[in-house]
């Protein structure tokens, strides 16, 4: 839009046709980067900083490196950053480790046959 203002479009009318409040536009323009936004980076820089130095620690010891590093959050929070930016420990769960079923654990006495003809066809078999 500031490129609009520029162009001599009245930011009134720009505002309007983008179906805008014309004060939360000024309230951005006066601060683009709200301090929200702004400590939650701090709080990720600290966190991958601390991820950096050692890979095997999990959140927890993520969140108190950071304190001592002078970013205040909660563990929670530590959580919710380490796993929107998927920083892992080296030592964390395996996941995704499906395993084939093994060989029968005894004889099929009853011989049933569950071999299919075609598609949605059973064989019956008496």
């Amino acid at each position: 839009m500031k490129e609009l203002a520029a162009d001599g479009t009245p930011v009134a009318v720009t505002c309007r046709v983008l179906k805008l409040a014309r004060q939360p536009y000024y309230r951005w323009l006066d601060k683009p980067v709200t301090d929200t936004v702004r400590e939650e980076a701090y709080r990720a820089k600290a966190l991958f900083d601390a991820h950096r130095d050692d890979p095997e620690s999990g959140y927890r010891f993520l969140a108190d490196e950071a304190r001592g590093a002078g970013a205040r959050m909660a563990d929670r929070t530590a959580w919710r950053i380490c796993r929107d930016n998927r920083w892992w420990s080296v030592f964390g769960k395996k996941r995704g480790r499906i395993k084939k079923a093994g060989p029968p654990v005894h004889d099929d006495l009853v011989r049933r046959d569950f071999t299919a003809n075609g598609p949605n066809r059973l064989r019956l078999v008496l």
